[in-house]
Formats: C-alpha cells, sequence, structure tokens
C-alpha cells in the first residue's frame, strides 16, 4: 500500500469512528424530539430504527475490531462483527455433489436476501404464510459470507426452520490439527422471532442445542444417500456454553462431523436448481443509500436556498443584508449541485468522491454541533432535524467497509462470470 492509500485508510478509520459517534449524538436528538407532547412522540419509534439499525451496529463494529480474533476460532461473526453461529459441520466434496446430496435429503436452497426476498419473509411471517426458499442473514468466515444455504421450514411457518449455511474453504487452507476439508458449514434451528439482546433488531431467535441440529442434517442426508461417509473430528474444540450474534444462548460438545459426499452422484436436473444465480457483483445497499440520503440532503439545501432567495426578494431590507442572503442561497445551490455529482460519483465506485461525501457530511454535523454548544442548546433539534440525519445516514452509510471496498476495488477488478464463487 502506497502513502496514498495508507493516507486513505486512516481518513477511512476517522470517519467509521466519528460516525458512529454522530450516530449516538443524532439518536439523543431524535429521542429528545419525540418526548415532545404531540405527533413528535412518533419519534420514539424512530429513535429505537436508529438505535437498533445504525447506532448499536455501528458501535460492535468499532468494538469488535479491537477485541475479537481475526482468524478462525470455530465460530462465524455477524455483520456488525459479532461472534455469530457455530461451525458445527464440514463437508468433502464438490459444490456440485453438496447440492445434490442435501437436495435429495429434503434440503431447500434459500433465496439470496436482497430488498423483495426481505420484504417477503417479513409479510410471510406475519401472516404465517409458507416460504419454502426464505433468505437467511449473511454471516461471515473467511472474511465473507456465507457461499450458499439450504433450509427446510417447519409446518409451513417461516419463524420455524432448520437451516445450514456453507463457505468453501480457501486453497489450500487447514482446520487446527492439519486437517483439510472443502466446506464448513454452520446448522442452526430458528425456532421463533423476537428482538436481539445485543442489537434491538428484530430477528429469528435459534435453538441453544446446536448439537441436535447438527445431527438432524447428518441423518437427513446419510438417509438419503447411503455412500455418504461420514469421520467425527473428536474434541475439536472444548465443549462450551455461549450467545451467538442475536444474544441466543448455543451449546456444543466442540466434535466436528466430516461429511464425505465425494460419492454422491451428479444428476443435473438437481445441480440445475441450485445453481447460483449471481451474475455481475452489484453496488452494495450501503452505497445506494448513501446516494438516496445524499439526494435527500440536496433537495434539503434546494428548500433553504429557495426559501432565502424568495423570501427575502420582497423584503425590506439592507442592501448588504440582501447580497448576504444572497451568497448563501447561491452557496447552497452549488453544494447542492456538487452533492449530487459526488453521489454519482461514488455510484461509478470513485473513492475519492466517497470520501468527498463523508467530509461534507462531517463538516455539516460539525457545524450543527458547534452552533449548538456555542449557544447552550441543549433541547431538541426542530427544524434541523432533518438535515442533520441526512447528514448523519450519509456519513454512516459511506464510511461502511461495503462502501469502502465497491469504491477501492471495484474499478480494478474484472466482473466475475455468471455461476462462479
Amino acid at each position: 500500500m502506497g502513502a496514498e492509500g495508507r493516507w486513505a485508510a486512516r481518513l477511512d478509520a476517522a470517519f467509521f469512528v466519528l460516525a458512529g459517534m454522530a450516530s449516538v449524538w443524532f439518536a439523543y436528538l431524535t429521542l429528545a424530539e419525540g418526548v415532545t407532547p404531540g405527533w413528535q412522540a412518533l419519534l420514539v419509534i424512530v429513535f429505537w430504527v436508529l438505535v437498533a439499525y445504525l447506532v448499536l451496529p455501528r458501535l460492535h463494529r468499532i468494538l469488535t475490531r479491537i477485541y475479537v480474533p481475526d482468524y478462525f476460532i470455530g465460530r462465524t461473526r455477524t455483520a456488525d462483527g459479532l461472534l455469530g453461529d457455530p461451525i458445527n459441520l464440514a463437508v468433502m466434496g464438490s459444490a456440485d455433489q453438496v447440492h445434490a446430496a442435501l437436495q435429495r435429503g429434503g434440503w431447500t436452497r434459500a433465496d439470496e436476501l436482497t430488498a423483495r426476498t426481505g420484504w417477503r419473509i417479513v409479510t410471510t411471517t406475519l401472516s404465517r404464510r409458507s416460504y419454502p426458499q426464505a433468505p437467511v442473514s449473511p454471516l461471515f468466515l473467511f472474511g465473507r459470507r456465507q457461499d450458499f444455504a439450504y433450509q427446510q421450514e417447519v409446518d409451513g411457518n417461516p419463524s420455524q426452520r432448520h437451516h445450514v449455511r456453507f463457505w468453501s474453504c480457501p486453497d489450500g487452507w487447514l482446520l487446527p490439527g492439519g486437517f483439510a476439508v472443502d466446506w464448513l458449514a454452520a446448522g442452526t434451528y430458528d425456532r421463533s422471532v423476537g428482538l436481539s439482546l445485543f442489537t434491538l433488531q428484530i430477528t429469528h431467535k435459534i435453538d441453544q442445542d446446536t448439537d441436535v441440529e447438527r445431527e438432524h442434517i447428518i441423518d437427513t442426508v446419510r438417509a438419503a444417500s447411503a455412500e455418504v461417509d461420514l469421520r467425527i473430528l473428536r474434541d475439536f474444540s472444548t465443549g462450551y456454553h455461549s450467545r451467538n450474534g442475536g444474544g441466543d444462548l448455543i451449546r456444543t460438545d466442540g466434535d466436528l462431523p466430516v461429511l464425505d459426499v465425494n460419492g454422491v452422484g451428479v444428476e443435473a436436473g438437481i445441480v440445475a436448481d441450485a445453481a447460483p444465480s449471481r451474475s455481475r457483483r452489484g453496488r452494495p445497499a450501503q452505497v445506494v443509500f448513501g446516494a438516496v440520503a445524499t439526494v435527500v440532503q440536496t433537495l434539503v439545501y434546494f428548500g433553504f436556498s429557495g426559501a432565502i432567495l424568495l423570501g427575502q426578494a420582497g423584503a425590506e431590507e439592507s442592501e448588504e443584508l440582501r447580497v448576504g442572503l444572497t451568497v448563501v442561497g447561491a452557496l447552497l445551490l452549488l453544494v447542492g449541485l456538487g452533492n449530487l455529482v459526488l453521489a454519482a460519483a461514488t455510484l461509478a465506485a470513485r473513492n475519492w468522491a466517497r470520501l468527498a461525501l463523508c467530509a461534507l457530511s462531517l463538516l455539516s454535523i460539525a457545524t450543527t454541533y458547534f452552533e449548538r454548544t456555542t449557544q447552550n442548546q441543549h433541547g431538541p433539534l426542530h427544524g434541523e432535524l432533518l438535515p442533520l440525519g441526512a447528514s448523519v445516514l450519509v456519513l454512516l452509510a459511506l464510511s461502511s467497509s461495503a462502501a469502502r471496498q465497491f469504491t477501492t476495488t471495484r474499478r480494478s477488478e474484472p466482473d466475475r462470470p455468471a455461476g462462479s464463487s
């Protein structure tokens, strides 16, 4: 990494931490606004959304970078950096053989998590309608999300299901102890829907006996394919009680079963149904959200600019004041137009544009903070809540790891062909 890259990395780290601090402050101001009488009480719900989906996840990301080991310890990690479900299964065999063995065992390939499939699982869970291909939340191993996941819905209720995520092991990678496998998996049973203990987000709650789910996966696969062999790495880890990223208790004996599916025949129909649907890697949701929040921020600037320019047109004011207001209105207009250009460049994977938007948003937040501090204001924001919120959202979204990786690697890497992993 050159000097420019190191400078950008330090700047990104600063934006990442400052965005977390800004989100805490904004959540506090939102709560202060919401506890006032009237319709503003609805902002208490906004406060929960901010805390659950923005503030706590960012704080966890900051803290887990410090204290969670960045190497294999037999646990997955959540998108927020928390320790997730335990790795409780390994597999030998090709991807096609894994798909074939699971489908024969009565397992259904889970859909990729998108805005559409995410909304569908919400509606089907609330209405208790079946969704056998319901997506699972992303968990991370080897620095990347699962390659695919399978599940078995229970009694047509998407809130209860058996499910297992799979990650392919890097070439030449060995388990602790020197044993080589092709896939690692984390299987758990969703028993209900509830709130995460650590982030307060709505999530599936898992059964703590993860070994029972591990045995269920093995039994269903081996019952359908007698050629599947089983080897167990005894005491692969010390048996333990812990919690996953949602705060659910987990319990395991520490053994690691290894399923060998190399003897499973591959049928074209089965594998075709399970073929990955990925083609090109799209823009991360954080980048798109950051661009949308920038547009909202720009509309606010345009609104302020129009109010200033039109409001003082017919007013009886001194010439100096008229000139000053005109300059302020024109500056807001120019800043808004510049934001739109930077948002478009960020969507096109220009890292300089993303960093510039982060810097402008941080400047806007800092300006509001120092204005309130110097004027000794401690109450709610009222009219300034929307522009401040837009700035905080832009900074949070574009300082995320996904946004940084997109703008720093997208332009130097070719798109992968369909079906690649």
